[in-house]
């Protein structure tokens, strides 16, 4: 599996891109999987629930099943928070793995930088973005930039590094 991160600050559009790329991918041909960094008191359960009763009442894993998904759900119960490698290992194969956060792991990323978050872009303290997806010129001339917009151009981009990477 190949992976590619998609790092930038919050607001930058991370998640807006990866819903516009996604299709536009799995539409050439790849095959997509994502992992997301969340917040640290995010829920995909909710309280009431069979589910969320199994894990109030002490489960480490509850695993939800239906005709259509599965869902995993591990409660960590006081162990340290798994790495992406960890993380990877779980996923099936795919062509591809995008993935949004884990800004500081040392994966090859496609940095989302926008002007208008007030924040300084990450690529010239991370040497791993190999590209920049901006609304604005960059100052590396060595590292691709590509137009925050061009859905098609990135997807290009994109399917090349997943492409190359496999070879």
């Amino acid at each position: 599996m190949q992976v590619l991160g998609i790092a930038g600050w919050s607001g930058s559009g991370k998640t807006t891109l990866l819903a516009k790329l996604i299709p536009v991918l799995i539409g050439r041909g790849l095959r997509v999987s994502t992992i997301k960094h969340a917040h640290h008191e995010f829920d995909v359960d909710q309280p009431g629930k069979d589910s969320w009763r199994h894990r109030e009442a002490g489960a480490t894993e509850v695993l939800v099943s239906s005709s259509r998904r599965w869902a995993l759900m591990h409660e960590h119960r006081g162990a340290a928070e798994p790495s992406l490698d960890m993380l990877l290992a779980k996923l099936e194969p795919v062509d591809l793995v995008l993935v949004e956060g884990f800004k500081r792991d040392p994966h090859a990323k496609l940095e989302v930088w926008r002007a208008e978050t007030g924040k300084p872009p990450l690529y010239p303290e991370d040497s791993a973005i190999i590209a920049v997806a901006s609304d604005r010129p960059i100052s590396d001339p060595a590292r691709l930039r590509l137009a925050i917009d061009d859905i098609e151009a990135i997807a290009d981009f994109v399917v090349a590094f997943a492409r190359r990477k496999a070879a």
